[in-house]
Order: C-alpha cells, then structure tokens, then sequence
C-alpha cells in the first residue's frame, strides 16, 4: 500500500512559487499596458477576449477555491459532441 502524497504547506509553496508569479503577474500588467495603449482600443471595449481575461482576474481575487478549474473552464469551449477528430494533412 502506498502512502498518500500531502500537499506542501502553504507557506512552503508561496516560498518556492512567489517569484514566478511576481513575473507572470508583471507580464500580464506589462501586456495589459500595451493593449490600453495601442491605437483602435475603443474598439475592443466588447472585445469577448478582454472581458474572459478580467473574469478570470476577478477569479483570481475572490474567495473561492478550485481557481485553475474555473479558469480553465472559462477559456474553454464548450463540449460539442458532434464534433469530429481532425483528420492528419499527410
């Protein structure tokens, strides 16, 4: 029988885990910038892109547990069981 896997604790993975994701929240900010900076961004004040972006920002904020599956479920399209497996180009 083998023995179950405990979770690190919390504080260990925000030890191990902080400045990667100091660097993935800069970079995000750094490409938001970009976006509000650029010429044409009234036009994507309905961009359905930008809104899923600032769901998943606000996910990322509330209380809530299971955040990656809720982020991954709003970026994801939804199941469509008439959909047919591509077929290889060679």
């Amino acid at each position: 029988m083998t023995k179950p896997v405990q979770p690190l604790p919390a504080a260990k993975v925000l030890e191990q885990q902080f400045l990667d994701i100091r660097c993935r929240l800069l970079d995000v900010a750094a490409t938001m910038d970009r976006i509000g900076r650029g010429d044409g961004v009234t036009q994507l004040k309905d961009d359905h892109r930008l809104e899923k972006i600032k769901k998943g920002l606000s996910v990322l904020l509330d209380g809530s547990s299971s955040k990656a599956e809720q982020i991954q479920k709003l970026f994801s399209l939804e199941y469509d069981a008439s959909w047919e497996i591509p077929k290889p180009r060679y």
